[in-house]
C-alpha cells in the first residue's frame, strides 16, 4: 500500500512541478501588463536563472555560490515550503504519498541543481529541461525531474533529434521496452517539434 501511495505521490509532484513551473516560476501573460506571479520573488528569480543560462551555455554559478546567493535561497526555502505543506496535507491519507513529496523536493533540487552545474550531462538525462532553456520558445518543456506532463499536457516541444529522450517516461529502458512505451504513449500524447534551430551553446 505505501508503494502504491509513493507512486502516485511522483506522479502528483511531477504534476504539481510542471504547474509551478508554467503559473508561478514564469507566470501568467497579462496584456499590456507585466506577467503575473502568485509569488512574484519566485518569479524574479527564474527569470533571472533563465537570463543567466543562455549567456552562460546553460551553466549557472547560483549553485556554485550556493547559500550565499539570494537565487539558492529562494529555490530552497519554496522546495522547503512545498514539501512541508504536501507532505504534511498527505499524511493522513497515505504514508507513501508523503514520503514522495519530501523525496520530489529533494530530488528535484539535485537534478536541478547538477543540470546547471554540468551541461553536458543535462543534455543526456534530462533533455527536455536543456530544451526549455536552450529552445527558441521558452513557454514549453516544463517538467524538470521527468517529461510525463509535459507529454499529457503536450507541452513537450523538442528542438533537436539528439534532445529527444529514449523514452516519454524520461527512465532508461531496455531497448525493445522503450519502443512499446514510445508507440503508446505518442499515440496518445505525441510531442511537438520546433522548426528553428537551437541556439548554440558556443
Amino acid at each position: 500500500m505505501m508503494l502504491k501511495g509513493f507512486i502516485a505521490g511522483l506522479v502528483v509532484a511531477n504534476g504539481f512541478e510542471w504547474f509551478a513551473h508554467k503559473y508561478i516560476l514564469h507566470g501568467v501573460h497579462r496584456q499590456g501588463q507585466t506577467r503575473y506571479s502568485p509569488v512574484p520573488d519566485s518569479m524574479r528569480s527564474h527569470w533571472e536563472h533563465h537570463r543567466i543560462v543562455r549567456k552562460t551555455a546553460f551553466l549557472d554559478e547560483a549553485y556554485v555560490e550556493g547559500w550565499q546567493n539570494w537565487r539558492t535561497r529562494n529555490e530552497v526555502g519554496s522546495l522547503l515550503v512545498v514539501a512541508s505543506v504536501f507532505g504534511l496535507a498527505f499524511y493522513p491519507l497515505s504514508k507513501g504519498m508523503s514520503l514522495a513529496a519530501l523525496y520530489s523536493a529533494g530530488h528535484y533540487y539535485y537534478v536541478h541543481r547538477r543540470a546547471h552545474l554540468e551541461p553536458e550531462w543535462a543534455k543526456r538525462k534530462i533533455p527536455w529541461h536543456y530544451d526549455h532553456h536552450m529552445n527558441s520558445h521558452q513557454d514549453a518543456n516544463w517538467c524538470v525531474t521527468k517529461p510525463w506532463f509535459d507529454y499529457v499536457m503536450g507541452t513537450r516541444v523538442i528542438s533537436a533529434l539528439e534532445l529527444q529522450e529514449q523514452n516519454p517516461l524520461g527512465i532508461t529502458l531496455p531497448a525493445a521496452l522503450a519502443q512499446v512505451v514510445n508507440s503508446c504513449i505518442n499515440h496518445f500524447f505525441p510531442a511537438k517539434w520546433v522548426v528553428t534551430p537551437i541556439r548554440s551553446a558556443t
